[in-house]
């Protein structure tokens, strides 16, 4: 009798310890976007790859391939104002924090005129299924992209975003998004 209660006493231990390991104090990146969707401070879209309208650039067979992997983007900017500065910097660092974690893959460094940021994946090799987006401007606020898919491959995807970069591209679709996002 003694030893069934120790050994009921020893696996509800064990079981306490395991629950406590796997609680996260880290916030994850779908509870950062589920938490903020109806923040004021934020704008939030879930939009299909198919608005942006890449399909009608010309795109080389790699790139097509990237493309076609893609299925949907989460989208949530902060807008900066004069008045939310401090909540500017605060949600930010919380961004930043969220992406340091080791799940994360760097994928590539962005630096624009319209501001700095970073590409980062989860996944294996060329099974990626989400890739994030995240760009920071001083002056207008941050933007965190979600691009998810089924087995994106990085090296495709770093070619058809340079593309996209050095197209200047201003088709219909990314017009819409703009303006969605301007509120």
């Amino acid at each position: 009798m003694k030893s069934t209660y120790r050994l009921t006493v020893l696996f509800g231990s064990f079981a306490i310890i395991l629950l406590a390991l796997s609680c996260s104090s880290t916030q994850s990146l779908q509870e950062y976007y589920v938490d903020n969707a109806e923040n004021p401070n934020f704008r939030s879209l879930d939009v299909p790859a198919n608005i942006l309208k890449l399909d009608q650039m010309d795109l080389s067979e790699q790139e097509q391939k990237a493309l076609g992997s893609f299925r949907k983007f989460n989208i949530l900017a902060f807008m900066k104002t004069p008045e939310n500065e401090a909540a500017f910097q605060e949600e930010s660092s919380k961004v930043k924090a969220i992406l340091k974690q080791s799940d994360y893959k760097e994928l590539m460094k962005l630096n624009s005129k319209y501001g700095k940021g970073v590409i980062k994946y989860l996944g294996e090799g060329d099974a990626i299924d989400e890739v994030i987006i995240y760009g920071n401007s001083s002056e207008n606020g941050f933007a965190l992209i979600r691009v998810l898919g089924k087995d994106m491959n990085p090296a495709y995807i770093v070619q058809l975003i340079q593309s996209i970069e050095s197209s200047d591209l201003q088709g219909e679709g990314f017009s819409e998004l703009t303006g969605l996002l301007k509120g």
